[in-house]
């Protein structure tokens, strides 16, 4: 698929800042807005305005391009809330084939994920009253009943929560046939609310923790020796185990244990299948730096080795390709991706920045706010360098003046092949405030081209807003949106002259 972006001066518009800026096309906008979001609050954008936005976006696109997204956020960049937007306006605005049934049967993969599909569809069709749920779309129906056969009774009871749709209000709704007489079993026990409770780790330490103990001293014995049998007999999963680092290493769990904590972050294979965004190995390592404990060093290398496992299939540029990286440090990049995260835009920029200098041989790397600083770190550990970024925060000040970097370029007459900027977008020039056009993105730009006609520049946007500093993909410029490293597949794609969203109509139904 070919769009045809940006002919007329409908194109133009002006950012957050109000510097002139370009508008995307529907499908550009999309894909940016939907990779960028957990439908939270961000600095220029409330999530209700995000949300009606991607509402409006998927009327203006086709219901194909729309399924496949869908598809793709869910199965590529690991996202859920925004695969279940897609697919419920999907469903609301498109019937008459089995478009929707199949996108619903890919999108859906949890068990609350059929429960958080059915609330969205009474929500954004309206439905209101006792059947707010009545109606159902037949090929929503359809979807649901294929997901229905996909879990097992575990995977259903550990989901199976005190919500505004339950896991029975589905059942009663959907109507799945059950595959075989096992399978049907389990929708009885879905009926009757006696779904087996699930093993869990959080079900053992709720129970430790309704216990009476004598002194502190003994509680904390018992939650030591809880931890030591949950890592030891392997029901702590891979999420699991990053987001307790902190709570193994408090309890004071022994040697033994933090060894095979170790070697279980940083197995190659148990990486692979967890599936984890690069930003949650970050989360977790700075969980854990400021514990006073001998084990830290140790796992923060399990990190470095497991975040590089998680990205092994990056591909770098070749030692004569000449790669600047720029990092956007701005205030509006200091705003965390959720309501419940520590992970900030700024740590996304660096990291993606991070990853991609490793991958390169020939790199120059730096921030940008007020001022543009090149800072040059090794490529090796990238987690470390993301903190040796976030520890010098303030040297470049907090305004968003990236034309700087091309300007440095120009200036020193350097002729880079990618240079590369991780920012939100929300560039302009605080030191004029806009008047002097020349001191912008677009205008650097045009004026670089002109000593390196073959460099390309590559926006990497994180905050999915909507609009970009200039033409995008005219005059090699490439767009590119997401907090993924499967960012990087795309970057590939372009290098294989392909357009943006080329993995995107790639994806199958």
């Amino acid at each position: 698929m070919k769009f045809n972006l940006f002919t007329s001066k409908k194109s133009e518009t002006v950012n957050y800042e109000g510097a002139k800026a370009y508008v995307l096309t529907p499908e550009l906008e999309l894909y940016s807005a939907v990779a960028t979001t957990m439908l939270a609050d961000s600095f220029y954008e409330k999530a209700d305005d995000r949300l009606n936005r991607i509402r409006t976006l998927v009327g203006k696109v086709s219901p194909a391009f729309v399924a496949k997204l869908a598809v793709y956020v869910r199965e590529q960049l690991y996202l859920r809330s925004a695969p279940v937007v897609l697919t419920g306006e999907l469903a609301k605005r498109h019937n008459g084939d089995s478009l929707v049934s199949r996108t619903v049967a890919r999108v859906v993969q949890r068990p609350d994920e059929i429960t958080e599909l059915l609330a969205y569809y009474q929500l954004t069709n309206e439905r209101k009253g006792a059947k707010k749920l009545g109606g159902l779309s037949k090929q929503v129906q359809k979807g649901l009943g294929a997901a229905f056969n996909r879990f097992d009774e575990y995977q259903f009871a550990k989901y199976n929560r005190d919500a505004q749709v339950k896991l029975r209000d589905a059942l009663f709704l959907v109507h799945p046939k059950a595959k075989d007489e096992a399978q049907q079993a389990i929708y009885n026990k879905i009926v009757t609310d006696t779904l087996e409770t699930p093993y869990t780790w959080e079900t053992e330490l709720s129970a430790l923790g309704q216990q009476t103990f004598a002194s502190e001293k003994e509680k904390q014995a018992a939650f030591r020796a809880k931890w030591e049998d949950l890592v030891a007999s392997r029901r702590l999963g891979y999420m699991a185990t990053l987001r307790n680092l902190r709570n193994m290493l408090e309890a004071g769990v022994g040697p033994a244990t933090m060894q095979r904590v170790c070697d279980f972050l940083s197995d190659a294979e148990a990486v692979r299948r967890s599936k984890q965004l690069p930003f949650r190995f970050l989360a977790a390592y700075r969980e854990i730096r400021d514990i006073k404990s001998g084990y830290v060093a140790m796992i923060q290398d399990a990190l470095e080795d497991a975040l590089r496992y998680s990205v092994a299939n990056l591909r770098g540029f070749s030692a004569d390709t000449r790669v600047v990286i720029a990092c956007d440090v701005s205030g509006s990049m200091q705003q965390p991706v959720s309501a419940k995260s520590k992970v900030l835009l700024y740590d996304i920029g660096l990291l993606l920045g991070m990853l991609l200098q490793a991958k390169c041989r020939n790199v120059v790397c730096g921030m940008f706010g007020d001022r543009w600083k090149t800072v040059q770190l090794p490529g090796r550990n990238v987690l470390a360098n993301v903190q040796e970024f976030y520890r010098r925060e303030g040297e470049v000040g907090y305004s968003t003046n990236g034309y700087l970097v091309i300007d440095d370029l120009i200036r020193r007459k350097y002729v880079a092949d990618k240079i590369m900027l991780f920012t939100d977008t929300q560039l302009w020039d605080s030191y004029t405030n806009n008047a002097f056009q020349a001191n912008t993105l677009r205008a650097k730009w045009a004026a670089y081209k002109q000593l390196a006609p073959s460099a390309r520049l590559y926006l990497f946007d994180l905050a999915g807003y909507g609009q970009a500093p200039l033409r995008v993909e005219a005059n090699d410029v490439y767009l590119l949106a997401g907090w993924s490293d499967k960012v990087f597949d795309v970057l590939q794609a372009l290098e294989d002259g392909e357009i943006s969203l080329a993995k995107i109509e790639a994806i199958t139904l």
